[in-house]
């Protein structure tokens, strides 16, 4: 956990400030022609949106700023504008008092985790929480009660609220109640995304979420991507008046809206139509073991010799590197070995039944001088160097991926550290069959749907996402299970390994048209190649 003391002033502060070109785009998308409009912006730095209203000339009826930083505020106080209004103040407490309604709220919201706050924020935003009929959790950052607040703030017929957030908007688990709460709220949603990063110096994704309720009944949304910012200025506003898609109100995420209508239909109900479980139905997922320091309980063979660790030193395998097959076998642990691999993991009794001959009482005393019994997770335990849950999975599934997520037998039975998930088959299942059975094109379509991508390109998936992913499970399956380790362990082409796995997995089994095929395999490449697009 990052305390206060380590983080910058900016990190504090949330400050990563609006270019102009996406500035200028949200205030001519949310004014649109309108002359009167009351403006709200709820976290207004040094005045990027002011100086865009100033330098376009736009017409408003009234503007109000909040800003909590002293110095910001300052700035954009001398930003020369009619019917202006700069309030220093947070605006959870300005949320939670005001009286006044507005047309149209924009901004860019501060991206501060719920421990940066001071306590009286802590209670105003979960104030706002309340009001909305939403539950409050330490997981939440600023940008999700800026947003909900904001969305409270607009007149009661209309209004419209434009601002830029980080692309976990879409995806992340704390922010499942808000898209819940938004698909509800508006009537039109609208999402900008960019190929390059916005604010590469942070590697964090961010779309433009544009939204607006109306008297209708109806809840759309749609998705552009553009190249980078400098495209927003040929983006026809006009487009963005009536998006087509319709929202899925049990959709956890909203990955789903990179797809065409067709193509979400298809992930929709081809569950229900040819009858395929997820991976939840055959297995349990879990976290791999979390050791407090995987720098000293994961070793190589030269620590193990030079402490005399023998007794201690388990098999192990922490990263996706050490793998390069779908099975896991001893002879592959015993190459990590020999190797300069950490393919061990230290495994200490109590301290009472330490022996005191060999290394174990000298390399836990190294540790001690690292420091390492006052971490987070080590100083609580009764025995710091004790390391908790080492059960030993029958499967393993690699936690952050690139290219696809893989799904490995643990024949070597060993040990993994939470770089990866640990997978237990539930009593009847055909592990060669379960592992087959993941790799085809619509397994790889619903991990990019489930997961999350992170500004670098990577695929990361936790465990209850892991589950939720579509496995077409057959016990004839296992028969492909040796030609899929051969090539991967020779490392064909994945489209080439799909090429034979969905004829077999998706076409002979399930009975799935060649059509049906296709479109899970285009879902996954689309979805994969706009992820790894932002790695480079």
């Amino acid at each position: 956990m990052k305390l206060i003391a380590d983080a910058t002033a900016e990190k504090l502060r949330g400050g990563f400030y609006t270019p102009e070109p996406i500035a200028e785009f949200i205030l001519r998308w949310g004014i649109n022609g309108s002359f009167d409009y009351d403006i709200l912006e709820p976290s207004c730095g040094d005045g990027v949106f002011l100086e865009q209203l100033r330098k376009h000339s736009l017409t408003y009826g009234s503007l109000t700023a909040i800003e909590l930083d002293e110095a910001e505020y300052d700035k954009a106080s001398h930003i020369s504008l009619p019917n202006k209004l700069v309030i220093n103040a947070d605006f959870h407490t300005y949320c939670n008092n005001t009286l006044q309604r507005f047309d149209l709220v924009v901004g860019n919201p501060p991206y501060i985790r719920y421990q940066f706050f001071d306590r009286e924020q802590q209670v105003e935003a979960e104030n706002i929480f309340i009001k909305a009929g939403l539950t409050y959790s330490k997981l939440t950052n600023a940008w999700v009660s800026f947003v909900v607040g904001s969305s409270l703030l607009l007149k009661e017929k209309g209004g419209k609220i434009g601002f830029v957030l980080p692309a976990e908007v879409l995806q992340v688990s704390f922010a499942k109640q808000l898209r819940n709460f938004l698909a509800h709220f508006y009537n039109k949603i609208n999402i900008i995304s960019f190929e390059k990063l916005v604010f590469p110096n942070i590697q964090q994704e961010v779309v433009l979420l544009l939204c607006e309720k109306n008297v209708s009944k109806q809840h759309n949304i749609e998705h552009f991507e553009l190249k980078d910012a400098s495209e927003l200025k040929n983006l026809d506003i006009a487009l963005l008046k009536s998006p087509k898609k319709r929202i899925d109100f049990k959709s956890n995420k909203w990955t789903f809206y990179f797809l065409d209508q067709d193509e979400i239909d298809f992930l929709e109900n081809i569950a229900k139509r040819y009858d395929i479980a997820n991976i939840g139905k055959y297995a349990n997922v879990e976290v791999g073991i979390t050791t407090g320091s995987n720098d000293f309980f994961t070793v190589p063979l030269t620590t193990v010799e030079e402490y005399n660790l023998e007794h201690y030193a388990k098999p192990m395998v922490g990263r996706s590197v050490q793998v390069n097959s779908v099975i896991f076998t001893l002879e592959d642990w015993q190459k990590n070995k020999l190797s300069k691999a950490k393919a061990h993991l230290l495994v200490f009794p109590r301290k009472d039944q330490l022996d005191q001959k060999n290394g174990a009482v000298r390399y836990i005393e190294y540790g001690e001088k690292l420091n390492i019994h006052t971490g987070y997770k080590t100083g609580i335990r009764d025995d710091w160097f004790v390391v908790p849950s080492l059960k030993i999975s029958d499967a393993l599934f690699i936690r952050r991926n690139n290219l696809y997520p893989r799904l490995i037998i643990n024949e070597a039975k060993a040990f993994t550290t939470d770089t990866m998930h640990r997978v237990f088959l539930k009593h009847g299942v055909n592990i060669a069959a379960f592992t087959a059975s993941y790799y085809n094109s619509l397994s790889l379509a619903f991990t990019e749907v489930s997961g999350r991508s992170h500004g670098g390109g990577v695929l990361e998936l936790m465990p209850n996402e892991a589950e939720r992913v579509l496995l077409p499970y057959h016990p004839d399956n296992a028969a492909l299970l040796p030609k899929i380790d051969e090539m991967i362990r020779n490392k064909a082409d994945i489209e080439d390994i799909l090429k034979l796995t969905n004829q077999v997995i998706l076409k002979n089994h399930f009975n799935l048209s060649q059509e049906e095929i296709d479109l899970a395999s285009r879902i996954w490449k689309k979805l994969s190649l706009r992820r790894r697009s932002r790695g480079k």
